[in-house]
């Protein structure tokens, strides 16, 4: 047993693992682009009116199977890694909008007062007061994005899209085992480091605040 999945290693998951980081990678980066810019604006006292109607959408958006949001998607982006990028980049946004959000209502008042009263513009008190003290939290909202679309994207090789969802699929098709457990485990084992990679961070930045 372990020799076959050796082997079934070495031809397809070395490759694989690569598309499978590839589409991970791309989606989260996209998310950390749209949602990090998006959750500092509603952190804003002048936008918080709209707060709830803006998660309630990205929470309906979460809530749809990622069968569906592909589907939604096909007929406008066809199949292949752009169709299947943007679906992971729909499911990534919630976690970083929200904890960006948690993260820049956290900081307390006093603190940002304090700066204000040395002078400081507001958008000086946001990038050198604000955004360094939520960092952990943004982080954190990252961390949980990231290892959601590990698991998400493997349903993206419906579409062409390649990645270790095409290794269980194959072996579903072919009723073997083998394929299905390999494919299943480095999924399980890519979601451990990265979420272990994001833990390391997280302590990193908390040895440098304090």
């Amino acid at each position: 047993m372990l020799i076959e999945l050796w082997h079934i290693f070495i031809e397809d998951g070395i490759v694989l693992i690569i598309e499978h980081l590839q589409l991970v990678g791309v989606a989260v980066l996209s998310a950390i682009i749209i949602a990090v810019p998006l959750g500092i604006l509603l952190s804003r006292d002048f936008m918080r009116k709209y707060n709830h109607k803006i998660i309630a959408f990205f929470n309906i958006a979460q809530g749809l199977p990622s069968l569906v949001i592909i589907a939604l998607i096909l007929p406008l982006l066809g199949v292949g890694f752009l169709p299947a990028v943007t679906a992971l980049t729909i499911y990534a946004l919630l976690p970083i909008v929200r904890n960006t959000m948690a993260g820049l209502n956290g900081v307390q008042p006093d603190v940002v007062e304090a700066a204000l009263g040395m002078g400081m513009t507001p958008l000086q008190v946001l990038y050198k007061i604000e955004i360094p003290l939520a960092f952990p939290v943004i982080i954190a909202g990252i961390q949980t994005a990231a290892v959601i679309s590990v698991g998400t994207a493997v349903v993206s090789n419906l579409i062409g899209a390649g990645g270790l969802g095409q290794m269980i699929f194959t072996g579903l098709a072919m009723f073997d085992s083998s394929k299905i457990l390999l494919g299943s485990l480095l999924s399980a084992l890519i979601a451990i480091i990265i979420d272990q990679l994001f833990e390391i961070l997280k302590y990193r930045l908390k040895v440098i605040q304090y």
